[in-house]
């Protein structure tokens, strides 16, 4: 399969690594004499930007968090004069004001390089007509998808989200061969279809480029086997650039960073500490190459691991590993850490389970309960008390086998879980009403 940009997705490591260095050094020198946080920042702890000498002096900076894009709203963290952003996009503000993001145009180009390269690993090419049902508009997630694809030489179909019928149609009509949306929406889509009485193999898709939540490998081969698909993974956020920071490959055994533009770092969420090769913890991204919106171990809350081993597509770049969930998302059940994906591993591998679901977090005097509220297929829902109680006895047994923890099970009929056309909201917390 192709490579976008051979010379440097395929960098020796040790040249990687100087580039990092030069990139770095060059980034906080930005920053320190540009953006008045990070100045304030390194001066109390009483480090100037060239007492960064190596990649390992990274962890002696201190972390960016959400606190300080709030602190700096909106546009207090730009290391440009507004003269020179053309673009400014937001991330959705789950708490409070909203992160607010800019992009020279030199960041547009840097951005659809790098959306690029995650798209062409994943069969993108100028022959390709690519229908994206990302919403456009603050979100990232659309434009950096639309940017890239058209970088590509490949047609784009700006659909946005929602109206799925219509977007089944333009699918048919317009030989719509990659699709670019949620996961939980593809399944959606797969489910209206199935509807409609339309057989996906009619359709011209070839490819699934699905990203802005996490999803598991179980509902990859859902998509795969429902769509007749490749369905590939993608990481970004808006802090950061937005979709671009990381992408499977044709192998999918993990998405590659794109560290010519980015550092990534595992540490312990509890504690900052700096994690070794391997270890699962908190991915921190350092930006390297954007101009108006920089980043200094910004920590994403997002949970993964890290991969060096050499990947057989050529790329010498490390891979990360889909996410399970997020260190402010995590549930936390009698002590025990719970991530969704954990469920939605565990419910997909059941037959019987229908690829939609959601959990509810209650407190019963002092002690957190845990509901797990699954569509089931009609006759297991219909079925007699017998079967399906020990239908019910079946899932109560392998998700306290993987999560360590009880669970109540609810199920529920097919159709009765709401759908959604972005994020699928997964945890409802009844603790927080």
């Amino acid at each position: 399969m192709p490579i976008w940009e051979p010379t440097l997705e395929c960098m020796p490591r040790e040249e990687l690594e100087q580039l990092q260095l030069e990139r770095l050094q060059a980034t906080l020198n930005r920053v320190h004499k540009s953006v008045t946080c990070y100045r304030n920042k390194f001066n109390v702890i009483g480090i100037v930007p060239e007492d960064i000498q190596s990649l390992s002096d990274l962890q002696k900076l201190p972390f960016t968090t959400k606190e300080d894009l709030r602190l700096n709203y909106p546009y207090g963290m730009f290391a440009v004069p507004l003269r020179e952003v053309v673009r400014i996009h937001s991330s959705s503000g789950t708490t409070g004001k909203p992160t607010v993001v800019g992009y020279t145009k030199h960041d547009i180009k840097t951005w659809s390089n790098l959306v690029a390269r995650f798209m062409t690993a994943a069969g993108v090419t100028h022959d390709d007509v690519v229908q994206i049902a990302f919403g456009y508009g603050l979100f990232t997630g659309a434009f950096g998808l639309h940017y890239g694809a058209e970088a590509i030489g490949a047609s784009v179909i700006p659909m946005s989200a929602g109206n799925t019928e219509k977007q089944i149609m333009i699918m048919q009509d317009y030989k719509t061969t990659a699709l670019v949306c949620t996961p939980s929406y593809a399944i959606t889509i797969a489910d209206r279809m199935e509807k409609m009485g339309i057989d996906p193999k009619s359709l011209s898709l070839k490819v699934g480029l699905f990203g802005a939540e996490p999803w598991s490998e179980a509902m990859r081969r859902e998509i795969e086997n429902r769509l007749f698909i490749s369905a590939t993974d993608n990481y970004g956020l808006s802090e950061i650039i937005g979709p671009g920071v990381a992408g499977d490959c044709e192998y999918k055994c993990g998405m590659h960073i794109f560290e010519d533009a980015f550092i990534p770092e595992i540490i312990n969420p509890e504690t900052g500490e700096v994690l070794p090769p391997g270890s699962i913890g908190e991915l921190v991204l350092t930006t390297l190459t954007k101009e108006a919106f920089p980043m200094i171990r910004y920590r994403t809350r997002d949970i993964t691991c890290l991969d060096y081993a050499p990947c057989a597509c050529g790329r010498t770049m490390v891979r990360m590993r889909k996410t399970m969930g997020r260190s402010d998302d995590m549930l936390i059940i009698k002590g025990v850490n719970v991530f969704p994906s954990q469920i939605e591993e565990v419910l997909f591998a059941i037959e019987g389970c229908e690829p939609h679901y959601q959990l509810v977090v209650d407190r019963k005097g002092a002690m957190d309960v845990l509901e797990v509220r699954i569509e089931v297929t009609e006759n297991i829902f219909f079925d007699e008390m017998k079967r399906q109680r020990a239908f019910l006895e079946l899932v109560e047994k392998r998700l306290d086998s993987v999560l360590g923890v009880g669970a109540t099970i609810k199920l529920v009929e097919p159709n009765s879980i709401p759908r959604h056309e972005g994020k699928a909201t997964r945890v409802i917390d009844k603790r927080q009403l």
